[in-house]
């Protein structure tokens, strides 16, 4: 398909939403947009995302629209991003939503929810449930329109110097850890500490901290955890799904011609599939060196996921009793979640666990 139809086509509705009079690029303004990373350049699955966003875009336009991403912290802080979004500091984030629980908590829905959605699920209500109508609407109120920025899937419970055996071996651990957990750790008595990706193995290497979880294998191995801590957890049970975001600030992007949204909205989707593509292609490997390196993998005992199940439902509640937001969201949120765990249970989870134990030959 050439590129100018392709423009022709998205202009006048084929993209995700948006309806417009035909335009071609040659007629419309070139634009220079900055966009804040909340992660580290040498993540190339992570980061990837913004770049691999950028590109499109600007293939999109046919160079008329140039977005240029900055790695996490050359323009701001990594948990700075909303901020810098709304305030206009720069047109565009790519960052976690649930690092910015402590302004509401109701960002992490945007995001990842303890004991919450798995990535299909997750993608599956914003595009499909009610996710994207009340997380634009909760964002709006931010000066922000959020769009879907990849998954990294499933995480991992992250490193620790010492096996977690019992509930009472979380008590007093510093662990590094984002966003919603950190409440729910507090409850056994563990001192969640929220610091950037690229700070993490310096803090365990110097035993500021005691544990600490990123995403998975191979984000894990490119940071060197299995250096200084040789204990590897699973499941990251408060990220079954994480998602990221694109942050659009709501004032620029309502100034752009139609087909510079379309341009984004469809970027935002290819980086969105891209990243899981390349966590799903690279962990696989990552683990297996990992192994090699003669670290301790174990799941969290079983009684350590039933505490922390536990105090989740406390802070659940709690959050909803205080918070029309979060309650309304939450509402939603956990209707959906109760559909398509009942449903995956039937094929998809009976058929990955046969799968896990049969290998064909």
């Amino acid at each position: 398909m050439e590129r100018r139809s392709f423009l022709k086509k998205a202009a006048a509705g084929t993209a995700v939403g948006v309806v417009a009079a035909p335009a071609v690029a040659s007629e419309l303004p070139t634009l220079k947009w900055r966009l804040a990373s909340s992660f580290p350049k040498n993540l190339d699955t992570i980061y990837g995302a913004a770049e691999t966003f950028c590109n499109r875009v600007k293939e999109l336009t046919d160079g008329k629209f140039l977005i240029r991403p900055y790695a996490a912290p050359e323009i701001v802080a990594f948990n700075e991003v909303l901020d810098a979004v709304k305030d206009g500091t720069v047109e565009m984030g790519h960052t976690a939503s649930y690092y910015y629980y402590g302004k509401d908590a109701t960002f992490a829905f945007d995001c990842a929810v303890p004991f919450g959605l798995n990535s299909r699920q997750q993608t599956a209500w914003m595009l499909q449930g009610n996710g994207m109508t009340l997380m634009r609407e909760f964002f709006a109120e931010h000066g922000v329109v959020n769009f879907l920025g990849g998954n990294t899937g499933t995480q991992m419970g992250g490193w620790f110097r010492k096996e977690i055996k019992t509930v009472d071996d979380m008590k007093g651990l510093k662990i590094r850890v984002g966003g919603f957990a950190g409440r729910v750790m507090q409850k056994l008595g563990t001192i969640p500490v929220q610091i950037a990706g690229g700070e993490i193995y310096t803090s365990l290497e110097k035993g500021a901290i005691d544990a600490a979880e990123w995403v998975g294998p191979y984000d894990d191995e490119k940071l060197g955890f299995y250096k200084v801590a040789k204990v590897y957890h699973y499941p990251g049970w408060w990220e079954g799904g994480a998602q990221l975001s694109f942050y659009v600030g709501k004032k620029e992007w309502e100034k752009l011609p139609k087909l510079y949204q379309a341009a984004i909205e469809t970027a935002t989707l290819e980086a969105h599939i891209t990243m899981q593509a390349k966590y799903d292609a690279r962990n696989p490997s990552a683990l297996a060196r990992l192994v090699n390196n003669k670290i301790t993998l174990k799941p969290f005992p079983q009684p350590v996921m039933e505490a922390c199940f536990a105090a989740a439902q406390e802070v659940f509640s709690e959050e909803a009793a205080s918070n029309p937001k979060f309650k309304k969201v939450y509402a939603d949120w956990v209707a959906f979640r109760q559909n398509q765990t009942t449903w995956f249970s039937i094929a998809e989870d009976t058929f990955s666990r046969y799968n896990s134990i049969r290998k064909l030959k």
